[in-house]
């Protein structure tokens, strides 16, 4: 294409030289034979003149006048057309005009003047045409071809080293990327190479990462594809094109082909109107008999990426297509870690950094997350100026990526601030009183977001993966302690527990519906709810209990939340002069640590720099506290 680019250009450019010059020429003027050339002629002013017979045989006359043209300074030329006569040549004889016949010859330049701007514009229009038809597809023929792209090995920096919190996951790929590279370690006793490996897991949980991992490991050649790819509004397009993928990776095997997004692709077929007929199932009976056919040959590996499992063709998850199925979830508590040690590289951390606690209160983060946690951090403290990032500029971009970045902004007048503080301070208190109960990291009633007005959040220590009864009735009392507050201080109730009131119903349903913790209703549990795998959306939920017991079921909730709510407003009332000290000192900074919220729960007021030193802390007491995380119940508690 820019060959013929050039090609074109060339005689553009010649045309423009010759015109260029040529307009420095002398320009010939058309005159009439009569009177003009007669006058001329009898007038004695022409210098010379040509009688030129052309190709066709029309005549004409040419010459030069004895006058001077005010720019060039020549003579100036002239022409006219004529009918030759018998009396021409002697009437120019008498006139003194010097005069010769000659015959036109054929001028092949003048000829390509007046057809290469056709030429050029022709082919113009036939270089556009070229260009758009390869422009689309690479070509009108190639529209069924694949869109794998081949990954150049040069260009893929990402190793299993960068890949952090999925370990049961990396080492299963990890074989196969040593089975391409060995074969014959595993062939030895009659094993072969998986055919296929679906990676499972919720959004940002690192499904794409381990595949560029895969990769930058594998010494063999990978194409990468999404599943949106395959589908087209031709019907058969599809078909075509996971073909033709197959077909590279034949030429190329042993090889990986990896397919993100699979579930595109890959729905579970159905019957009715239009069902056999489906261009997305057509695409997917070709991928079926690609992956485990007739003609299926070996040495080629798919690996696909999918957040709904739930929605695949079972046929296509059968062994022989997918033979191992990967699931990724959301990292650990060490797995937070050193996923942020991974990402903490890239930046500088000043020494106070602790990612080891910055792990502990970020529960429920994915791996995309916590990447951009540490971004954040980085960016906060570039715009404070600072040369590394301090462990308040993580804590800050931790609660911005949470909840949202501070409102300062937002000027609460006396008695909202008032009443925020008392909010929030209950909850801190109770959480403080009850046995059981996660340590709080901080309570501020600085504006967050679009909603929150303050926040009280509590720090985990390890991962915790079942809850006993008196832990969450304690996470139920803590929850009502905001709107325990403002009827023990206030004697009033506002909007400000919607949130508190909405998470701790949930917690209740949950208690008596799903772990049969209702004494009433005994060990049984109560609907059946079908969600959407990885996405934690229910989407439904069917009865199979009676009217009756639905009622008592919500008795049952309605008494948990009557006791956690009475237990609360009994704690705050035996505890009024610490709600009072905690929301004082909440109201002048702003923001409490749980080291200060412990010792006023312990002690009825903030021990001095020489108790704490005495008493032998050095760090908040939320660090050494013996905390858990807790999977079901919140771990923070938000006041909109």
């Amino acid at each position: 294409m820019r060959n013929m680019a050039l090609w074109l250009l060339l005689p553009l450019l010649l045309l423009l030289a010759y015109n260029f010059f040529q307009s420095g020429r002398e320009v010939v003027e058309n005159i009439h034979y009569n009177p003009d050339f007669v006058n001329l002629v009898e007038s004695k002013k022409i210098r010379r003149c040509e009688v030129m017979t052309e190709l066709s045989g029309a005549q004409f006359i040419r010459g030069e006048l004895t006058d001077l043209h005010p720019k060039t300074g020549r003579p100036r030329q002239f022409k006219t057309d004529i009918v030759v006569t018998d009396n021409l040549s002697s009437w120019l004889i008498k006139n003194g005009v010097p005069f010769a016949f000659n015959r036109q010859r054929l001028d092949l330049w003048q000829i390509l003047q007046n057809v290469l701007p056709f030429i050029l514009v022709i082919g113009f229009i036939y270089f556009l045409i070229i260009r758009q038809v390869r422009s689309v597809g690479h070509g009108a023929l190639s529209f069924g071809k694949s869109r794998a792209r081949l990954l150049a090995r040069d260009r893929n920096k990402v190793t299993f080293t960068e890949v952090a919190g999925v370990e049961e996951a990396k080492e299963e790929v990890e074989e196969i990327v040593e089975f391409l590279k060995d074969p014959k370690k595993f062939q030895t006793l009659g094993g072969r190479m998986p055919k296929g490996v679906l990676l499972m897991g919720p959004p940002g949980s690192g499904k794409t990462l381990l595949a560029k991992a895969i990769a930058g490991e594998a010494d063999v050649p990978f194409f990468s594809i999404s599943g949106s790819d395959f589908v087209e509004m031709f019907v058969g397009v599809g078909a075509s094109r996971v073909r033709d993928m197959f077909e590279q990776g034949k030429k190329n095997a042993p090889c990986i082909i990896f397919i993100d997004e699979i579930d595109a692709v890959g729905r579970s077929r159905f019957s009715g109107i239009g069902g056999g007929h489906d261009e997305r199932e057509q695409t997917l009976n070709a991928l079926l008999v690609e992956m485990d056919g007739f003609e299926t040959q070996a040495g080629v590996i798919i690996i696909a990426a999918t957040n709904r499992p739930d929605v695949l063709d079972p046929a296509l998850l059968r062994p022989g297509r997918f033979d191992r199925r990967i699931v990724i979830d959301l990292p650990i508590l060490e797995g937070r870690e050193e996923i942020l040690k991974i990402h903490a590289r890239k930046v500088t951390l000043g020494k106070d950094a602790d990612l080891k606690r910055l792990a502990r209160g970020t529960s429920g983060f994915s791996g995309a997350d916590l990447a951009n946690l540490i971004n954040e951090a980085a960016l906060l403290a570039s715009h404070e100026g600072k040369k590394a990032v301090a462990m308040v500029d993580l804590e800050e971009a931790r609660d911005k990526v949470r909840w949202g970045r501070e409102r300062r902004s937002r000027v609460l007048d006396e008695e909202t601030k008032r009443l925020t503080a008392y909010h929030e301070s209950g909850h801190a208190l109770i959480l403080q009183l009850v046995e059981k109960s996660e340590p709080v990291h901080k309570i501020t009633i600085i504006p967050r977001g679009t909603a929150y007005l303050g926040a009280t959040m509590q720090l985990p220590e390890k991962d915790r993966y079942t809850e006993s009864l008196i832990k969450l009735k304690s996470t139920l009392c803590g929850l009502m302690g905001g709107r325990a507050a403002e009827v023990l201080v206030f004697n009033d109730i506002t909007t400000g527990a919607g949130n508190d009131l909405k998470q701790a119903t949930q917690l209740a349903r949950l208690m008596v519906c799903n772990w049969g913790m209702s004494a009433a209703l005994g060990p049984q549990t109560f609907g059946v709810q079908e969600e959407l795998l990885f996405l934690g959306r229910e989407v439904v939920r069917s009865q199979d209990f009676s009217e009756e017991t639905s009622r008592r079921i919500d008795v049952e909730v309605a008494a948990l939340l009557k006791e956690a709510y009475q237990r609360a407003l009994s704690l705050l009332q035996q505890n009024r002069d610490k709600l009072d000290l905690i929301a004082h000192i909440l109201l002048e900074r702003e923001t409490l640590d749980g080291r200060d919220i412990e010792e006023i729960a312990k002690h009825g007021r903030l021990l001095t720099d020489a108790e704490r030193a005495a008493a032998g802390e050095n760090s908040p007491a939320a660090e050494n506290a013996p905390a858990a995380e807790g999977v079901p119940p919140p771990q923070e508690t938000m006041r909109p």
